[in-house]
């Protein structure tokens, strides 16, 4: 029976290039061609690369979704610098519609068998728009003759209010249970998890709404990390307002839930030191805000196939 440890990460950033200024809209900038203004970006050093790569290292995911990866070869460089070929030697990754150029991606110790993008279905609300701000990236894993499929989401951000943007992220919601009931029907009898960067959290707002309601009372899945204590489900610190919050998923069906191997683990070794809730070890190298792995934690399970 093949033991397999997934996981998903959201890497922040994870460029091999300038990043763009908090004050700069990255969709004007982008259009500016070859001609590189440095008045507009800021540099991304090693540092931070390296506490990424060892926050990987810490987590030993046989199969990682990463979310703010920007783009496949990107992500073979950083493999190859920081971790090696032989450790990951599969990877998959589809340019999406980011204008950032932040993608989702996949690296995995087992082969890739299939991949499949749905970064083109229209927004119902506004079909000039694409419903996923980056990709649902399908990703099926052949784990020892154990077939496990992955839907990597990173959704709409919060930037600009919970609220005001929550509409986009229930539209997204919509299409990856549409996307996976296409797939496996809507029993949730199938080897599958949708995972990722779905920024927002399972808490309701003073309306009594949350954008991922639909998602998470889904009987064919289960947000595994709701077997942890309530004070230990957080996976991202916003220190503008002082939350601690699960923006980070692993959402196993019933058939993947049914054969986890102990609680999910979240790893907050490479979080900044001013995520001062997290009291534990932390990589070396951290800083207050920067360097850091990144401002979010990595989720992982062990499956027993």
């Amino acid at each position: 029976m093949p033991s397999v440890r997934l996981a998903s990460f959201n890497v922040e950033n994870l460029f091999a290039r300038w990043r763009f200024r908090g004050d700069v809209d990255p969709a004007q900038a982008n259009k500016k061609g070859w001609i590189v203004d440095e008045s507009l970006f800021m540099e991304l050093g090693d540092e931070d690369k390296a506490i990424t790569a060892a926050a990987i290292e810490d987590v030993r995911a046989d199969v990682l979704a990463l979310q703010e990866v920007e783009g496949l070869d990107t992500l073979k460089h950083f493999r190859d610098q920081f971790l090696g070929l032989a450790e990951y030697p599969h990877v998959a990754g589809i340019d999406g519609n980011d204008p950032r150029l932040i993608d989702v991606a996949v690296m995995s110790r087992f082969p890739i068998v299939h991949v499949r993008s749905y970064q083109h279905l229209p927004d119902p609300d506004l079909p000039v728009e694409r419903v996923f701000s980056r990709d649902c990236l399908e990703v099926d894993v052949d784990a020892g003759g154990a077939v496990v499929t992955l839907f990597v989401n990173h959704f709409k951000s919060m930037a600009g209010g919970r609220a005001a943007t929550r509409r986009r992220r229930v539209n997204q919601v919509a299409a990856v249970m549409q996307i996976v009931r296409a797939r496996f029907g809507d029993a949730g009898d199938a080897p599958f998890a949708v995972l990722g960067d779905l920024n927002d959290f399972p808490q309701r707002d003073q309306q009594g709404e949350t954008a991922l309601g639909d998602l998470l009372a889904w009987e064919a899945v289960e947000n595994v990390v709701d077997r942890l204590p309530e004070d230990e489900r957080w996976t991202h610190y916003w220190d503008d307002k002082e939350e601690y919050r699960q923006l980070d998923y692993v959402l196993l069906s019933r058939h993947l839930a049914e054969r986890l191997d102990g609680p999910p683990q979240i790893y907050r070794q490479g979080m900044p030191l001013r995520a001062v809730r997290y009291r534990g070890d932390r990589l070396r190298g951290v800083g207050w805000d920067r360097p850091k792995a990144s401002d979010h934690c990595a989720v992982a399970v062990d499956l027993e196939l």
